[in-house]
């Protein structure tokens, strides 16, 4: 196989190039390294450009150059463009979504989702800019739906499809803009934005009262063991000292759903397969869970034997962040014994 290199010996002049020098190389040395040429595009008209440095690009229509763009060389324009209409639509609805992470104490962990995004794209910088970027009009039926989805939840008050339809619009842009490449890419920060939108109340009740009875179920069933006798009615829990109840904020939701954003971040990360990630983030249900009733079994051991003042207020407060490092540790022990068991299976 022989090589014929077209060689420029001399600069563009009023649109016409000089005569080019035709040149027969040696074979190449390894043939199959090269991609095959379809023949046919040499008949095709095709286009000379000269960039800036002097280099020379051959573009044939209906092929891609050899440099095609990606997410460093994209103009920035469109996006600039489209970020005032924007921040015009969700300004509101985002100082809404930041004061509801303050008030509510279920919502908390909300504000760990943006510097979690912030911190998987900066991590993932260089892979998402060698990504190759194009337009795509498939992206604009998914616009479209997050547009209707806002003017729903506008029109009908409803504040989850407000904050939903925000992180549709983003998918659907970056899908528009960069390609279905970038978004699948991205799928992962997009879908963590997710996470930081505050659950809708109906949905939210019924997880919260279920986690109030089991949670007493097992604080009741525990403090007997210690010597405290119990008499539970509900999600209330009578003591000898006094009488404890379980209520929305002891439900343990809140530091379920802080839980569940780690182990879905951590999993990412450490994690070699996605059925280990699942895994890792379904784990953090029943430690979520387990933690909380260790708490109130511990809240009512203070007050028994204690002081009831001292239950309720330090130890409750601090027993929250105890338990949740607690947690963590044992989220991380589930990491290490799934590791010990991939090594295991593929040394047998």
């Amino acid at each position: 196989m022989r090589r014929l290199i077209i060689m420029h010996t001399g600069a563009i002049t009023s649109g016409k190039m000089k005569q080019p020098l035709l040149k027969v190389c040696p074979p190449l040395p390894n043939p199959a390294r090269y991609a095959a040429v379809d023949v046919s595009m040499l008949n095709a008209p095709s286009t000379v450009s000269q960039s800036p440095s002097g280099s020379m690009k051959l573009a044939f229509p209906g092929g891609e150059s050899a440099d095609s763009p990606n997410l460093g060389r994209q103009p920035l324009l469109p996006i600039l463009v489209l970020a005032a209409p924007i921040l015009f639509l969700y300004w509101r609805i985002s100082f809404k979504l930041v004061s509801d992470w303050y008030n509510f104490g279920d919502d908390s962990h909300g504000f760990l989702i943006p510097f979690f995004v912030l911190f998987l794209l900066a991590t993932e910088r260089q892979r998402y800019l060698r990504v190759p970027t194009s337009s795509d009009w498939s992206g604009i039926p998914l616009v479209v739906l997050a547009l209707l989805t806002l003017m729903v939840g506008v029109f009908g008050a409803d504040l989850f499809l407000q904050r939903l339809s925000f992180v549709l619009l983003v998918a659907g842009l970056v899908w528009s803009l960069l390609g279905r490449r970038m978004l699948v890419a991205l799928r992962f920060p997009i879908g963590v934005m997710l996470l930081g939108i505050p659950l809708p109340t109906l949905v939210l009740n019924h997880i919260t009262f279920p986690l109030q009875l089991l949670a007493s179920r097992v604080a009741s069933g525990m403090l007997p063991l210690a010597g405290v006798p119990v008499l539970r009615e509900g999600n209330v829990i009578n003591l000898p000292a006094m009488q404890l109840e379980v209520a929305e904020a002891c439900s343990g939701i809140r530091s379920l759903m802080s839980l569940l954003t780690v182990a879905i971040i951590f999993g990412y990360f450490v994690e070699r397969t996605n059925m280990r990630r699942v895994l890792l983030a379904l784990a953090s249900i029943p430690i979520a869970v387990a933690a909380n009733s260790i708490r109130i079994f511990g809240t009512g051991l203070c007050v028994q034997y204690w002081d009831p003042d001292k239950a309720m207020g330090f130890f409750h407060e601090f027993s929250g962040w105890l338990i949740f490092l607690v947690s963590l540790s044992l989220l991380y022990a589930v990491h290490l014994v799934m590791g010990r068991f991939d090594r295991a299976g593929k040394a047998a």
